[in-house]
């Protein structure tokens, strides 16, 4: 037993500072990791709410207008946990996240104990299990906490957050979710934030097909589209990507507010997910390879809403230069 007595001892300042999590603008030092579409808009409403900020992104030049307002740079994600007690990351794909969480220059080899990880990033439910296991053998608690609301949302600071993880870390946390989204929920412990994703992603894959299909009946109908828009919209057809996607549509901006590829990526996992618990989702299974089709096309990194030149496409429509 007096052998076993550092470790215990160890073990016990570890589990005190897990549970003495309290997390206040002014006082508490965040990190940021990823300032791509959304990621820059998110960071820069937590500075807004008093919280100062270390950031680090792939692209240097992408976090400038955070660094010229203040936010510090760092070199690594490691460097951004060393200087920050909680540290947020909204990346690409899962490689991505494993990369600047559990990397040797990840956030976890920089965090001490105490400090929260927080992935925004839509990825694995199994790889967001992994990281919140790997950081609570070092005393550091993990969150997953993915969102919806595209560019649209994050620059309103009105995203849905979806969030899983220990309950009173995600509690301690409201101060920043209140600064980024209007809808915050705990769905569960580890992983039940991004499996909620999944349901999220799935509603809109098949969504996403009816609003451009609506669209090119309504254009061959010779409808004006911005007066169907005003009847259609508010009814029972109604849809987030209606109201916000479709006006980008009939004006031929495809400009991404969320990348043809990282939503390609999104219905993989949930393909995959479904695929391991016996699940049949053939509507999501056809918009997958729809926006496949896209991605070939060479819309990759346009805006999920380019859908619509796939499909006017079959058609035989140019819509780009429709009369």
């Amino acid at each position: 037993m007096h052998d076993d007595a550092p470790y215990d001892i160890y073990q016990l300042e570890i589990v005190e500072q897990m549970a003495n999590l309290e997390i206040k603008a002014g006082e508490t030092k965040l990190g940021w990791i990823g300032t791509g579409v959304m990621g820059q808009s998110m960071a820069g409403h937590l500075m807004e709410a008093g919280f100062s900020l270390s950031v680090y992104s792939r692209t240097q030049s992408k976090a400038d207008a955070l660094i010229k307002r203040g936010a510090t740079w760092c070199d690594s994600p490691k460097a951004v946990a060393e200087n920050s007690d909680v540290i947020f990351a909204i990346v690409g794909f899962p490689k991505d996240v494993r990369e600047v969480f559990l990397g040797e220059q990840g956030a976890l080899a920089g965090a001490s104990a105490g400090n929260v990880l927080v992935d925004m990033t839509t990825s694995e439910p199994s790889l967001a299990i992994e990281i919140y296991e790997a950081a609570k053998a070092k005393g550091v608690h993990a969150v997953d906490a993915p969102v919806s609301g595209g560019d649209v949302g994050a620059k309103n600071a009105a995203l849905s957050i979806m969030i899983g993880g220990d309950e009173e870390t995600v509690t301690a946390l409201n101060p920043c979710w209140a600064a980024m989204g209007k809808t915050i929920v705990h769905q569960g412990k580890a992983g039940a934030g991004q499996h909620t994703k999944m349901v999220n992603q799935t509603l809109i894959a098949t969504g996403m097909i009816g609003v451009c299909e609506g669209l090119l009946y309504g254009y061959r109908a010779g409808l004006d589209l911005e007066t169907v828009m005003k009847s259609v919209a508010s009814g029972a057809a109604g849809s987030w990507s209606l109201s916000n996607l479709a006006p980008r549509i009939i004006d031929n901006n495809f400009d991404p507010g969320f990348f043809v590829e990282h939503f390609i990526k999104d219905m993989g996992i949930a393909l995959a997910e479904a695929q391991r618990m016996n699940l049949s989702l053939p509507g999501l299974a056809m918009a997958h390879q729809f926006y496949i089709a896209l991605k070939a096309l060479g819309h990759g990194r346009d805006g999920t809403q380019a859908l619509l030149l796939a499909l006017a496409e079959l058609s035989g429509i140019d819509w780009k230069n429709r009369s």
